[in-house]
């Protein structure tokens, strides 16, 4: 039996991340993003004396850059400073993104905070605020970014009955999505004899395993559109007889959301603005009072296809969209970023479909089914794309810049312009015509 604790596991600050391809951003959104990583850092140092944690551990990245900004590590220093004098110990390894190789600055860090070396795995004991030992914490940081040994296998348990915390920065099971970096398998975790693995380096959060713990917390603060949902850390209890409890507590000021806005049944731009701001509002209210970055997809089937395939219709939507959204309780204040939580439509893309089905319409004995089904063919390679256009454009191919312009044309053409151009046939086979939408009622029959 041990001393009952509480600790707090946090991973992947990313102080001083850059957001990038945000130009047409207002200047409050911008500011606001660049502040988000900080602001984590500041909440999770609020988090663990509000909660009155004995302990806490970083499984590193804490800085996005092996050469981390002055800024980033003074800000850091702020917050430990704060942490130490409410007797808070912290336990800090670093990772792929901070390794020890990167340029720092010689700063005066609290005694409270134990940074782990790269020469081998450490152990270091943590106390209760009671002065009680608590636990044993084990890890080693990076000493450059690319690190592609097993460093688990270099971990070694005490096994004396004490609770053993071992802090890794790394890859489990071959997680596709992030680098192969300090590469290891569940099953040598589980049976190193740790009764917690606070991992970092996954952004998404996970516990892998209990009994023995294997946690992945995610990172504190969503950078892009691929880091969506809260985003923080994981407040841990640990009673005598080392049974663990986990909860999660978000620590970000800015949420990530890839939204979806079906066009079914849409049969004017009023309408599908109206749906569109409906989709960002009400991911803007679940958002727990945090602002909102989203992208917007427009899916399903209806009329309004064809004018989607246009990039500048798509373009015009998405200003009128944003235009919207300032004047909403949730709008941009660009005066006035401050507390005020507010949502910006970063993009927004269409991978809707014609009203017709392609699909259906391949099963038609008609032209517009062999239509279809010739472009399936080429889809599947059962037929030239050449062939069929030598044969169907042969009045123009037979002018010499015609041709030029017909093959230039051709050789531009997406990777996905297949799938788009019998999308579009589809809809102007069915009469789905710009100028029959636009003539058409709105919806209510109302006209437009």
């Amino acid at each position: 039996m041990g001393a009952p604790f509480r600790f707090i596991h946090a991973a992947d600050l990313h102080v001083d991340s850059p957001f990038r391809g945000l130009t047409d951003a207002p200047p409050a959104v911008r500011e606001a993003l660049r502040e988000s990583t900080f602001r984590a850092a500041r909440r999770l140092a609020d988090a663990a004396i509000e909660e009155a944690a004995d302990f806490v551990v970083i499984a590193g990245d804490l800085y996005d850059a092996a050469d981390r900004s002055l800024h980033a590590q003074l800000a850091l220093q702020k917050e430990w400073q704060r942490l130490h004098a409410h007797g808070v110990q912290l336990f800090i390894i670093h990772g792929n993104h901070d390794p020890l190789s990167g340029r720092q600055a010689k700063l005066r860090w609290p005694a409270s905070v134990r940074f782990f070396g790269a020469e081998r795995a450490e152990r270091f004991p943590a106390y209760t605020k009671r002065g009680e030992l608590a636990a044993y914490v084990t890890g080693v940081s990076y000493a450059s970014r690319s690190v592609t040994v097993n460093l688990a296998a270099g971990y070694e348990a005490r096994r004396d009955g004490t609770y053993e915390i071992a802090l890794l920065h790394g890859n489990v099971d071959g997680d596709a999505d992030h680098d192969p970096y300090a590469p290891c398998r569940l099953d040598e975790l589980t049976g190193a004899g740790f009764h917690y693995w606070a991992l970092g380096h996954i952004h998404q959060r996970a516990v892998l395993h209990a009994y023995p713990h294997v946690v992945y917390p995610g990172n504190a603060q969503g950078r892009h559109a691929r880091e969506t949902g809260a985003k923080g850390c994981y407040v841990v209890d640990v009673a005598a007889n080392h049974e663990t409890t986990l909860r999660f507590l978000a620590l970000d000021t800015v949420r990530w959301a890839n939204l979806d806005t079906p066009i079914n049944g849409l049969a004017s731009e009023q309408a599908l603005l109206d749906a569109m701001e409906r989709s960002v509002l009400e991911a803007a209210a679940a958002s727990e009072g945090r602002s909102l970055m989203a992208r917007l997809k427009l899916t399903g089937r209806g009329p309004l296809h064809g004018q989607l395939e246009d990039a500048e219709r798509l373009a015009e939507l998405l200003a009128g969209l944003r235009d919207r959204l300032s004047e909403s309780d949730y709008g941009t204040r660009a005066a006035e970023a401050g507390e005020s939580a507010w949502c910006w439509v970063a993009a927004l893309e269409s991978a809707a479909g014609a009203a017709a089905d392609p699909a259906a319409l391949a099963e038609e004995d008609s032209f517009a089914g062999e239509l279809i089904r010739a472009s399936l063919r080429i889809e599947r390679g059962e037929e030239s794309l050449e062939d069929l256009a030598e044969e169907a454009l042969q009045p123009l191919i037979g002018h010499p810049k015609l041709r030029r312009a017909v093959r230039e044309a051709m050789a531009r053409r997406g990777p996905d312009w297949l799938v788009r151009a019998r999308e579009l046939a589809a809809g102007l086979l069915a009469g789905e015509t710009e100028a029959q939408v636009l003539d058409r009622p709105a919806q209510g029959g109302n006209a437009r």
